[in-house]
């Protein structure tokens, strides 16, 4: 059985995450300054999560040119 066309995910398609894994915490944090090696990994405080805008491309006049020939 395959996949219906509006349930493919699209490499640009690809939602936000809004849940961040422990490490992706951990991480974030250090970045911040607020979390040092040895303090608790439990309990960690609110980070918040960038989300990311996709922009379309502008067509280039080269880009144009070489749709055309095909």
């Amino acid at each position: 059985m395959t996949i219906d066309k509006s349930l493919k995910v699209r490499a640009g398609m690809i939602s936000n995450r809004n849940v961040l894994t422990r490490a992706e915490k951990i991480a974030k944090l250090e970045e911040q300054d607020r979390w040092e090696e040895g303090d608790a990994v439990l309990g960690l405080p609110k980070v918040r999560v960038e989300k990311i805008s996709l922009k379309k491309k502008k067509k280039t006049k080269k880009a144009d040119e070489e749709e055309a020939k095909k």
